[in-house]
Formats: C-alpha cells, structure tokens, sequence
C-alpha cells in the first residue's frame, strides 16, 4: 500500500537506484532521487554511499547488497500484460520485422505486472544498522 513502511533486502545496486527484495517480491526500485540527501553512487563498488553530514565532517554510509533496508512505497505501478489480440492473416508482419507489446522497456527488458517504486528520503529510513543506537 502507499505510504506503507517496509523492510526489505538491498538486491543491487545500479545507476539506476536500489534494489530491493521481500524474499517473495523483488521488482522494488528506490530511485536515486528518493535516496536520502546527499546520495552519490559508486561506480567502482557498484553501491550507493548516503553522504552523511555531522559536526566532525563527512560520513560515507555505503548501502551494501544483502543489507536491510526500510522503505516507504511512495508509488504502485501496475502494467497488463494480457495477451494482444492475434492480427487477421492479411496484416502479417513482414519477415524480419520486430513486434513489441505494450509492457517491454525501450531497452528490449520485459515490465513486470506489478512493481514498487520506494523512498528512504526521511528520518528513520534507510539501512537499519543506521538507525539501531538511537533509542
């Protein structure tokens, strides 16, 4: 649900964002707009780094894979994936000719039915290890 705060596993990271998994669902993305402020990502680690700010300077808070992570879905993205009507036998496409349907990405990779755009843009989100000495 939106606005629901979740817990998941960091799966990868890319460019592109976080990834994460429930263990039972992975297609969540916490885009590099929604990470906490400032975020850059590493591409050497291939990791996102939250550079944390504190009265002693610079703290680099890696955001590795495998490590939980708390989230807010922010959106809910459903896509049809039903079957396109066949075409009449006089509309045949010609040879060589690519068909695309209306859940395939511009780069060729299948959308998934149902997929989870998160945020850990606030206090108290992001990694968890983060958040446990407060109390």
């Amino acid at each position: 649900f939106v606005d629901e705060i979740i817990v998941g596993k960091i799966r990868s990271s890319s460019s592109d964002g976080v990834r994460v998994s429930l263990g039972f669902f992975d297609d969540i993305l916490i885009p590099p707009q929604s990470l906490q402020h400032p975020s850059r990502f590493d591409s050497i680690e291939q990791v996102w780094v939250w550079e944390y700010e504190t009265e002693d300077g610079k703290n680099d808070m890696f955001m590795d894979e495998g490590e939980d992570i708390r989230f807010r879905v922010v959106e809910e993205c459903f896509v049809d994936i039903s079957p396109t009507s066949a075409q009449p036998a006089t509309n045949k496409p010609e040879v060589g000719a690519s068909s695309t349907s209306d859940n395939t990405t511009q780069d060729g990779e299948k959308q998934p039915p149902y997929s989870i755009q998160g945020s850990i843009s606030e206090s108290g989100l992001g990694l968890v290890s983060w958040w446990m000495d407060g109390g």
